[in-house]
């Protein structure tokens, strides 16, 4: 099994294949400190990830971002625009719009958000975030976003080779929609039993990366499969 950390550099986390990166976390500048998710273990032990209040609205960039939970969608899953500068702030932008709780703790390795919304992180399982579906070798506060960036961010059991894969869904033709899986670096994944959801009753099984719902008037679409995290919605 590979190592589930590694040193730290000064204010900067790295990490090997299967584990999340964890950062240091400067002092925040006003009252409650952002924060990235982030976590990993070796056993029982889970580190996790930095934030850091970076101001300037100058560098932000128009991006879009949603925020997945443990057993359901948290925040904007048909992924909402906001204003922001890197993956922290992008987080943040959907705490305040969607007034969820996310908490930060401060260990020996420095702060970490050890919980969002209903659920926080425990041994190899916590909070991490993806930028156009790869995972960043570097904390969300690092991440310089430009416009039309999407990020996501997930709640995630890791195991040896890494977290879970990601869905994402697209229309393609005819009323069709086009299904991917990704993996941390994001490539695409091979993810078995993957079925399109019709609101919140009817699924359609995906064949050759494709699924064809027919007329759904009001309802919204979305990618699904065991131990993957559930797509982006779509009308």
């Amino acid at each position: 099994m590979p190592s589930a950390t590694t040193p730290l550099a000064p204010g900067l986390g790295r990490r090997r294949r299967g584990s999340p990166e964890s950062e240091d976390l400067p002092v925040a500048l006003d009252t409650e400190p952002l924060a990235e998710g982030g976590f990993v273990l070796r056993r029982l032990f889970a580190v996790a990830v930095l934030a850091l209040v970076v101001p300037g609205a100058a560098f932000a960039a128009t991006v879009t971002v949603r925020v997945e939970g443990k057993t359901q969608t948290i925040w904007g899953p048909t992924e909402v625009s906001v204003s922001a500068g890197n993956a922290l702030q992008a987080l943040e932008a959907a705490s305040l719009a969607g007034e969820f709780y996310y908490h930060v703790t401060t260990t020996g390795f420095g702060p970490y958000v050890d919980q969002v919304a209903r659920y926080g992180g425990a041994a190899s399982s916590g909070w991490v975030f993806k930028v156009n579906n790869g995972s960043p070798p570097v904390g969300a506060d690092a991440v310089v976003l430009k416009d039309g960036d999407r990020v996501l961010w997930y709640y995630a059991d890791f195991g040896p080779n890494g977290g879970p894969p990601t869905l994402f869904v697209k229309k393609a033709a005819r009323g069709c929609y086009a299904v991917t899986a990704f993996d941390d670096n994001g490539k695409t994944a091979a993810t078995p039993g993957v079925a399109l959801r019709v609101g919140s009753k009817r699924t359609v099984a995906v064949k050759g990366g494709q699924a064809c719902p027919g007329p759904h008037p009001g309802l919204l679409v979305r990618a699904v499969a065991p131990g993957a995290v559930r797509s982006n919605a779509l009308p």
